[in-house]
């Protein structure tokens, strides 16, 4: 368990944003009644970085129409660039920033990529650096250094990749011959499902691709590794998994594309659910009606909740409030990064909720489970963390500060629980940039689409 920074209510203060302990605090705004508020959010950051991997090892240009413009995607743009692709952003096709036309290039390495707090820089890059000539080092912010790594470098050092002996995390050299042997391999993806998708990525480009095993007994966010095998497809690759835990991709080239990024439904979770915690309704426009993103479980979750739960022929899905929030039992071991809000969410139920398969999420940013738990308990609510998730008995909370402990997902479950509870204040909020920089400003608009009235509580 994380040891908070609250200490107690001398520290709260409702207000402009202030500083305890040199942390910014964000003053969480409270609805005064019930929303109702659409919500236009930008691009995906799972579909964006994997397009961006995909584009750079292509064989021609790619245009990537309405992409995230986040500090996870712009590492990505970065690295990417740093190894020889060209990267330009060109008139914009969509309100949140440029496109992106990516012109592949001659893979170069000798270069040092930072990859910040990003696990998909850190994992689907050094298999490109692999296939670049010269040494390419990656090394991350303090938070990310100990980030789970292990398997994927081994996985590589299996393909023939030749990696600093004995490194298992961050930082480490890749030295690139610009060649991946590839082959049969196996991974343990128990940890993370990016492990497969990293390998997945560049496979096509090895000179026998890959038949890729998962050794683990648990595998997580299978979603995630289906949306990389539709990428791969979708640019001509023959990519399948035959079996599950088994995946295979053959040597061949990359097409380039002009495809437009899918609103990211993930960041849709905290938006959606404010809807049953202030009462209301709130709307994402442009809901793709099939997808590969893990918040498109959205729509049957929150009904577990007790939402009413809409979506239109012309892509509005609409989330509105029922006549209280339902006490779930529920197994997100394939959708992890949803875990945050809906634990949140479950703090202000008619009963105990009970959440697991979720023991992945420890290895994130942070260790989700126990940030959200601490953080929960410190504003009065009652959580018990097991190994694999959470219980959650809702009790009444109080105002008090939230870390976030440099995870966007646990900024922003702390403003869901702030639209209800008054003095809640977040440290960092700025964190959020990481995938959705425009939160705040969203989340202000939302909160004040509220009228007069009693919020949940």
């Amino acid at each position: 368990m994380f040891e908070s920074k609250y200490s107690g209510p001398d520290d709260q203060l409702a207000g402009d944003r202030r500083l305890i302990d040199g942390e910014t605090l964000w003053p969480a705004p409270k609805a005064d009644g019930p929303i109702t508020s659409r919500v236009s959010l930008p691009g995906s950051k799972s579909l964006v970085n994997r397009e961006l991997v995909l584009a750079a090892l292509a064989s021609e240009p790619s245009l990537l129409r309405a992409p995230l413009h986040s500090r996870d995607s712009q590492n990505m743009v970065e690295a990417l660039r740093a190894l020889g692709a060209r990267i330009d952003e060109v008139e914009a096709s969509g309100e949140y920033g440029a496109d992106f036309l990516v012109t592949p290039g001659e893979l170069t390495g000798s270069t040092t990529i930072e990859c910040g707090l990003a696990g998909t820089v850190m994992r689907f890059v050094p298999p490109v650096a692999a296939l670049a000539l010269g040494p390419t080092t990656f090394d991350a912010d303090d938070a990310a250094r100990g980030r789970p790594m292990a398997a994927v470098l081994d996985a590589l050092r299996a393909s023939g990749v030749d990696i600093d002996p004995g490194a298992r995390s961050l930082p480490f050299t890749v030295h690139g011959s610009g060649s991946v042997p590839g082959g049969d391999v196996s991974v343990d993806a128990s940890a993370s499902s990016q492990f497969v998708s990293a390998l997945l990525l560049s496979a096509a480009r090895f000179e026998n691709g890959i038949v890729l095993r998962h050794t683990g007994e648990k595998l997580p966010s299978i979603p995630h590794i289906d949306m990389t095998i539709a990428a791969l497809r979708e640019r001509g690759v023959d990519a399948s998994s035959p079996e599950l835990g088994v995946w295979r991709v053959s040597p061949g080239e990359i097409a380039g594309r002009d495809v437009t990024i899918e609103p990211d439904l993930s960041n849709a979770a905290p938006f959606l659910a404010a809807a049953l915690v202030a009462g209301g309704s709130v709307t994402i426009p442009n809901w793709p009606t099939e997808t590969t993103q893990v918040g498109a479980d959205l729509a049957t979750l929150l009904a577990e909740f007790g939402a009413h739960v809409e979506l239109t022929a012309d892509g509005n899905l609409t989330v509105t409030a029922g006549e209280r929030i339902h006490a779930v039992d529920l197994d997100l071991s394939h959708a992890g990064e949803l875990a945050p809000t809906l634990i949140a969410l479950s703090a202000f139920a008619d009963g105990p909720s009970r959440f697991r398969g979720i023991a992945h999420i420890r290895h994130h940013e942070t260790d989700r489970l126990a940030a959200i738990a601490t953080e929960l308990t410190n504003l009065g609510g009652n959580v018990t963390e097991h190994e694999d998730g959470v219980t959650v008995r809702p009790q009444t909370l109080h105002g008090g500060v939230w870390n976030t402990y440099n995870d966007h997902r646990t900024a922003t479950a702390g403003a869901l629980v702030g639209i209800a509870v008054p003095g809640v204040e977040i440290v960092d909020i700025a964190t959020t940039a990481k995938t959705l920089p425009q939160f705040t400003s969203l989340w202000d608009a939302l909160v004040a689409s509220g009228t007069t009235g009693n919020t949940r509580s």
